[in-house]
């Protein structure tokens, strides 16, 4: 149940944590211990907060539940409650999941940096230059979730993009994001490689 005791064992927990994390750095943040400790940290501050705001939300229903059922309030001021009560009634489904998913146990692999593999399907030049489109693709994408992507093997095309590239994936929760990334794509456009304007697949 998600009430005041269970954030604040939640809260101990983090504390001890942190505690813990200032001896484990002395030995180095590389270890492993100090891995799986900062991992934890994350994870419980996420519990947290998404157990706070779900416990905030129920505070906030049966305040405006008792406004809304007082008789001697009022009339407007209960109008104006029965109205937040229906919002907040509304948007307390999704502030719950919200917090039960992050009580979830995580998967060991989320964490695993992750290697991707983009290879030219049939199509020739324009199958390598889309190749270098999801490259570029992939490589953006992980800028932006501050992972660090680097190429490890690439064959060019000699019209620009890949035959075959290969990137190592790293950071924070690769595998959960990008596990399944996997298969063929397909695309329809005017390629880069035709004279006449004609749409290929």
């Amino acid at each position: 149940m998600i009430d005041a005791p269970f954030i604040e064992r939640m809260r101990k927990r983090l504390g001890e944590i942190e505690a813990g994390m200032t001896g484990l750095a002395s030995g180095g943040a590389q270890k492993p211990a100090f891995r799986d400790a900062v991992r934890e940290h994350v994870r419980l501050k996420r519990i947290i907060e998404k157990a706070e705001i779900y416990a905030r939300m129920l505070r906030e229903i049966e305040e405006a539940r008792a406004l809304a059922a007082d008789a001697s309030a009022d009339g407007e001021l209960r109008a104006m409650a029965a109205a937040e009560l229906k919002e907040l009634e509304a948007r307390a489904p999704a502030a719950n999941k919200d917090a039960m998913l992050a009580m979830l146990p995580p998967d060991p692999n989320d964490s695993r940096n992750t290697i991707v593999e983009i290879r030219a399907g049939t199509g020739g030049d324009e199958a390598a230059l889309f190749a270098g489109d999801l490259c570029r693709m992939y490589t953006r994408y992980a800028e932006n979730r501050g992972w660090k992507a680097r190429v490890l093997d690439a064959k060019p095309s000699e019209v620009g993009g890949y035959k075959e590239v290969i990137l190592s994936v790293e950071g924070e929760n690769v595998y959960r994001s990008l596990q399944f990334e996997a298969g063929t794509h397909r695309v329809q456009r005017v390629p880069v490689t035709e004279a006449q304007g004609r749409i290929h697949t």
